[in-house]
Order: structure tokens, then C-alpha cells, then sequence
């Protein structure tokens, strides 16, 4: 699994690169969070938590560096903040609707 936690304005660019090369499945949620930076600071406002996407993709461990390629160029912005990429396995998955395991 593969959690990619990324600025929200670059989601559409990464899930339209995504699709392009045909990854299609994943799951996006809209999460806060802060990095090494401990927030940001605005003038004199100074931010603790900042908003920020978290798309989950499940993926075959061969297709995993070219995804993690694709959310890292298409995320990109080069400024602190543009996110993390985090692999792990996944043991197991079940499809409710076959109630079977799908792996």
C-alpha cells in the first residue's frame, strides 16, 4: 500500500498523471497534519496544523516505484511541504460484496 500525503491543490494533477498511466483505484481522504516544520508561519499568523490530501493506493509490489515516480513529479512543487510517500504491505484484502479474499 502505498500512503502519498500531498499539498491539496496538486491532488487533480497527481490522480490525472495517475490515470494516465493507468493506475485508476485508490482512495483520497482529506486529512490535517504537520511536518519537520511544526506548521507554517504567515505574516504573524503562525499555522500548527496544515490541510493536506492523503490518497491510499493498493498496488503489486512491481508497480510500486513507477506510482511513487508519478505521485513524486506530479506533487512536486519544490517548496517545503509537498508531502510524504510511505510503503507498506498489505497481508490481506477482502471484497464485502464477493465476500472473498482478493490477494
Amino acid at each position: 500500500m502505498i500512503r502519498a500525503i500531498i499539498r491539496p491543490e496538486k491532488v487533480e494533477e497527481v490522480v490525472d498523471s495517475l490515470d494516465e498511466a493507468g493506475y485508476v483505484a485508490l482512495t483520497k481522504m482529506d486529512i490535517i497534519g504537520r511536518g519537520k516544520q511544526k506548521g507554517i508561519q504567515l505574516e504573524n499568523i503562525y499555522y500548527d496544523e496544515i490541510p493536506k490530501t492523503m490518497l491510499m493506493i493498493v498496488a503489486e509490489d512491481d508497480q510500486t516505484s513507477k506510482i511513487m515516480e508519478i505521485v513524486a513529479e506530479s506533487s512536486f512543487t519544490g517548496n517545503f511541504g509537498d508531502g510524504k510517500i510511505f510503503v507498506s504491505p498489505v497481508d490481506e484484502a477482502y471484497t464485502v460484496r464477493t465476500r472473498s479474499s482478493t490477494l
